[in-house]
């Protein structure tokens, strides 16, 4: 389980009791996969109370707010291996699901890499067709405005389209550790491939 738990101040995310309060929520949501943060902070930890509990138990101990704001629970088989690495103390945290390997190091290595270069997906084909079309659109009019003549856009905007790709779908991207191979080529010449990952980074998305 991949999880964000957002308190006031740094100060407060060196205490023991919070740390401990990081594994007992981390220990319940994998116990009981719920699928909603509803349903996270109702189920139950050491026996009988629920994590919301242990949360305002925490609260009114540290005197600080402490929530939950999301998690997601990662499954593998046992042909497959989960990778994950923080970043700065716990600031970036990235799982991925690597399949038909069981060699940590490589998939710790692709979690490295979607924690320093952030993409979006894991290939092409998981890129919605709109935002493809609309980078189409807009790659377009540059070609256009760049006074190229039209039966030479479409080619160039193809061309341009493979950077696109590049900047957000993970296969596509030059490996962080060796630039010169594609992860695509990294992965595969493990014999593995990438199931999925996902990329939390403390506070995005939340206005301060």
């Amino acid at each position: 389980v991949l999880l964000e738990v957002n308190c006031e101040t740094d100060f407060v995310t060196k205490n023991d009791m919070f740390k401990e309060l990081l594994v007992k929520i981390g220990k319940a949501l994998v116990a009981n996969k719920p699928n909603t943060l509803e349903d996270a902070l109702k189920v139950t930890v050491d026996g009988d109370e629920t994590l919301e509990t242990a949360i305002n138990s925490a609260i009114s101990t540290i005197g600080e707010k402490i929530s939950l704001r999301r998690f997601e629970i990662f499954e593998k088989t046992d042909a497959d291996v989960f990778g994950s690495y923080l970043h700065m103390g716990g600031r970036i945290g990235v799982v991925t699901v690597l399949e038909n390997t069981n060699d940590e190091e490589v998939a710790k290595d692709v979690a490295m890499h979607i924690a320093a270069i952030n993409p979006s997906y894991v290939t092409r084909e998981e890129v919605p067709e709109d935002e493809v079309n609309r980078e189409r659109e807009v790659l377009k009019q540059q070609a256009l405005n760049e006074g190229k003549p039209e039966h030479i856009v479409e080619k160039m905007v193809e061309g341009r389209l493979g950077k696109f790709f590049e900047q957000i779908v993970l296969l596509e991207q030059a490996f962080v550790k060796d630039p010169d191979f594609k992860v695509k080529k990294y992965v595969a010449d493990k014999g593995a491939s990438v199931k999925s990952f996902a990329r939390f980074e403390v506070g995005e998305g939340m206005e301060k």
